[in-house]
């Protein structure tokens, strides 16, 4: 990758309000828009052009975000309609050509270009009821657009939206080998799972997610335990670990096994542990997971 240069723009000195995005010897400009502030900044100039248009935000108690991908010769009224009928974003990126470049036919091809990458890369849920076919360009069209959307790409994660990009998953042979693991770290995580959850997903798709690991664990967890919540009250299960990816755009991440889960011969109860213990995920060893009988001693 070839370093590059970004500048931010506020001109209204907010920072989460509108940002003006400029890139060194780039052809174009991108503007995001808090959806708060739509109204106050939807005339500008820019919006009269032909771009292409990113909504981002989050549907109620879902973990990944969720995100509109438009194009138009005026983003304005398009943005303004999804304004009024699209309650989940709270983010709009726009980008447009500083020199008139871009053609329907362009923003057509990038639109198309950035729907079939987000769905690739199963980061994000798509809102786009219609995915496009390919537009056909002539091969130097193509090109040229090709590079649009490659400036898009490269500024979309300064600005926090990493759904275009590919989840890079940490293998377990590679962390056991990192001079960071020995077998005193607490190389394993405790899930608490409902009984939906546990059934159809611990079980059901050998993965677990969206769990928040630190970054300094990354390289140590070997092994998932799955405490099943009340009436079970009790971990039941673990998983040796295959890989571990990044999980939508929020800091998260989903644990692949490397093969069904294993029911533990005696379960580990509750027992006399503090209550409000496993509300959350917590970190132990899996010696620990081997040996206890109650919660209180994984920790």
């Amino acid at each position: 990758m070839n370093p590059y240069t970004i500048r931010l723009f506020m001109p209204n000195g907010n920072p989460d309000s509108f940002k003006i995005v400029d890139k060194m010897n780039w052809t174009g400009v991108g503007l995001e828009i808090s959806r708060d502030s739509w109204v106050e900044h939807k005339n500008r100039a820019e919006l009269d052009q032909a771009g292409i248009y990113i909504l981002f935000g989050y549907e109620d108690a879902s973990d990944l975000p969720t995100v509109y991908i438009g194009q138009g010769d005026g983003i304005r009224k398009r943005i303004d309609s999804h304004y009024k009928t699209k309650d989940f974003w709270d983010r709009a990126l726009v980008f447009v050509s500083t020199n008139n470049g871009l053609n329907r036919a362009h923003i057509t091809w990038i639109e198309w270009a950035l729907i079939t990458k987000a769905i690739d890369m199963k980061r994000c849920s798509v809102d786009n009821s219609v995915v496009p076919n390919e537009p056909v360009l002539s091969e130097y069209e193509k090109a040229d657009t090709k590079e649009f959307l490659n400036e898009i790409l490269s500024i979309l994660p300064i600005l926090d939206i990493k759904v275009f990009e590919e989840s890079k998953k940490i293998l377990v042979e590679n962390r056991i080998n990192d001079n960071s693991y020995n077998k005193a770290t607490k190389d394993t995580i405790v899930i608490p799972a409902q009984e939906e959850g546990f059934r159809n997903v611990f079980l059901g798709e050998n993965s677990w997610y969206a769990i928040r690991i630190s970054a300094g664990k990354l390289n140590q967890i070997k092994y998932i335990a799955a405490y099943q919540t009340s009436p079970i009250s009790a971990v039941t299960h673990y998983a040796e670990v295959e890989s571990i990816e990044p999980y939508g755009d929020t800091g998260k991440y989903k644990v692949n096994f490397q093969s069904k889960a294993t029911k533990l011969d005696t379960p580990i109860v509750f027992g006399s542990a503090t209550k409000g213990t496993l509300q959350g995920m917590a970190y132990t060893s899996f010696d620990k997971i081997k040996s206890s009988k109650e919660v209180k001693e994984l920790f």
